[in-house]
């Protein structure tokens, strides 16, 4: 067997065992959501009103939410009328295609400077994963050869630094933080700042996330903003928003409100592996054409992967 082939063994490994984690940690969403498709599928209805009434009700208990339901009706119905869709084996098909396609529409790559240091900030309420999420980045990228700079910039949260430099530690990598209530800005400065003098190859920030004061979070947020791009012209170079996926529809206010402040570049989709709700993933995407970056199904590093939108539609239909 030649070096190519040994190649690609190990990656359909390293990628079916993240599937079958992923199968495993979808297994509540793919109960709402498939189930439910594969018995309105199955059940008496003939393919018409009544049918896609039923199928409606299962979409939106599954969360993937009002915009995004309406319109993947309207193209199944499209289908049956172009004859496209010609059995009730040929809607499931179709209707997986349609909720990849909703994935894909928005879905680019990783955004990185063409050269020189990455800067990427990290956004989101207290208790999504963000700090978590953080330590698991740290490790991929460091794993990938990287020089890694992690800087604790939620500094009214000491369990936040305390958690950021323990993951630090485990992971071999830097963490700049000072001491409780200093201006996030200013560590935020100083990472970036350290990064550059060091030639570091990726800086991630994690910032505050206290929600029920929005109005200051997001000005101090857009601060960090602007004090990063002060250090790297460009920077921040990804501001990716870390969502926990068991809140359901909540997610998309939050999403809808860091958006609007902040321009956010990418999602992370945390907790699914505890979740019922991960349809939601098709609503945000869908309404605030911003793509899913990774997601979370467990608490080990590897079990936070890049987002592939045919594998999760997959996962979620696969018996």
């Amino acid at each position: 067997m030649d070096g190519t082939e040994e190649d690609t063994v190990e990656s359909n490994e390293e990628k079916g065992g993240f599937f079958s984690r992923l199968k495993s940690g979808l297994q509540k969403t793919r109960s709402g959501l498939a189930g439910g498709i594969d018995r309105v599928v199955n059940g008496p209805a003939k393919i018409g009103p009544e049918l896609w009434q039923e199928l409606e009700e299962v979409l939106l208990m599954a969360d993937v939410g009002i915009p995004a339901m309406n319109w993947i009706m309207e193209e199944l119905k499209k289908g049956v009328a172009k004859s496209l869709i010609r059995d009730k084996e040929g809607i499931v098909k179709y209707l997986k295609e349609l909720l990849v396609r909703i994935l894909e529409d928005v879905s680019v790559e990783e955004a990185s400077p063409a050269k020189g240091l990455c800067v990427v900030l990290m956004i989101g309420i207290n208790g999504s994963g963000k700090t978590t999420t953080i330590g698991k980045l740290a490790a991929r990228y460091k794993g990938e050869g990287e020089q890694v700079i992690v800087a604790a910039g939620d500094t009214f949260r000491a369990a936040a630094t305390e958690q950021l430099q323990a993951w630090a530690d485990r992971t071999g990598v830097t963490c700049v933080s000072q001491k409780s209530g200093t201006d996030p800005s200013a560590v935020a400065y100083d990472a970036v700042q350290s990064a550059v003098v060091r030639n570091a190859d990726r800086v991630i920030v994690d910032t505050a996330g206290r929600l029920q004061t929005n109005k200051n979070l997001m000005e101090e947020l857009k601060k960090v903003k602007r004090v990063i791009g002060k250090v790297v012209t460009g920077a921040p170079h990804e501001t990716l928003l870390v969502l926990d996926a068991s809140i359901g529809q909540n997610s998309l206010s939050q999403a809808r409100l860091f958006h609007d402040s902040l321009k956010v570049d990418g999602l992370v989709m945390t907790k699914l592996d505890g979740s019922s709700k991960g349809g939601v993933l098709f609503n945000i995407t869908r309404e605030l054409q911003v793509p899913v970056r990774y997601i979370g199904v467990g608490e080990k590093v590897d079990d936070l992967q890049p987002f592939d939108p045919e594998s999760f539609v997959e996962a979620l239909f696969d018996e």
